[in-house]
């Protein structure tokens, strides 16, 4: 019923915005939502009591406009997606800091959303796909499986997918031995062709191995890599390279920068 009651809402708000013309808003579903005669009435015979139904799901709609929340999703998007753009990023740094990951997961599902739209476009040529940071995604299953679809039909999609992660043990926090979240961790980790490793600490060597499949020297050169130098394991075949960063690229991606 409180899918009945979302589909209803929408479709009274999205009827009354373009009346009226202007953008519907997740505000307007809310209190919609949070009307339970209006709510009735919109739904029609078939109904039933949609409105008290849909309570919970109106006081979870409201702390996206209001609250933990205001400001992120109660007014019309600044942003147009220019599919002409060499590069777009999506920084959620200030997000999900203080232990409650709710808006960084909102708006990762927001963003994701849009971007497979943009990704769909037959004409909309061929990216690269960037997740920085992904150990921040790990306890989400519902992240992982998004990111999944795009491994999966990454060629369809003419894209390709790089995930950055500190340690191979950051797949581990994606839930327990068996579990869906692991498994998808670990899935997309196996649809990888490529795989870069750098230098690895010494209690990070086993996990590294396991996941990974690496041989004993491979686990010993990943121990002793000098800062810049990686293990590349790319179709079978294993090789250690060099990363030479251009001036350019430091300026761009100095993470560092507030230790200087």
């Amino acid at each position: 019923m409180e899918h009945t009651g979302l589909d209803v809402a929408l479709d009274a708000v999205v009827t009354r915005a373009a009346a009226t013309g202007r953008t519907p808003l997740l505000g307007d579903i809310a209190a919609m939502l949070n009307s339970p005669d209006d709510l009735d009435a919109a739904g029609g015979l078939m109904s039933g009591r949609l409105g008290d139904a849909s309570r919970d799901l109106a006081h979870a709609m409201r702390r996206l406009v209001h609250g933990d929340l205001a400001g992120m999703f109660d007014a019309p998007s600044t942003v147009n997606f220019d599919p002409d753009s060499p590069m777009l990023t999506i920084d959620l740094s200030r997000l999900g800091g203080s232990g409650d990951d709710t808006a960084l997961v909102l708006a990762m599902t927001c963003a994701s959303a849009w971007m497979e739209s943009a990704l769909s476009d037959p004409g909309g040529g061929r990216r690269w796909i960037v997740y920085d940071e992904a150990w921040r995604l790990m306890r989400h299953p519902g992240l992982l499986q998004r990111m999944q679809s795009q491994w999966k039909l990454s060629r369809g999609l003419g894209i390709a997918n790089l995930m950055v992660i500190h340690r191979l043990s950051d797949l581990l926090t994606a839930g327990d031995a068996g579990s869906r979240g692991r498994a998808l961790a670990e899935g997309l980790l196996a649809d990888c062709s490529t795989r870069i490793i750098y230098r690895q600490e010494t209690d990070q060597l086993h996990a590294a191995a396991g996941l990974l499949g690496l041989t004993s020297v491979e686990s010993d050169a990943i121990a002793h890599l000098n800062r810049g130098r990686g293990l590349w394991k790319v179709a079978g075949r294993s090789f250690i390279v060099q990363h030479l960063l251009h001036p350019q690229e430091l300026s761009l991606f100095d993470t560092d920068a507030r230790m200087h």
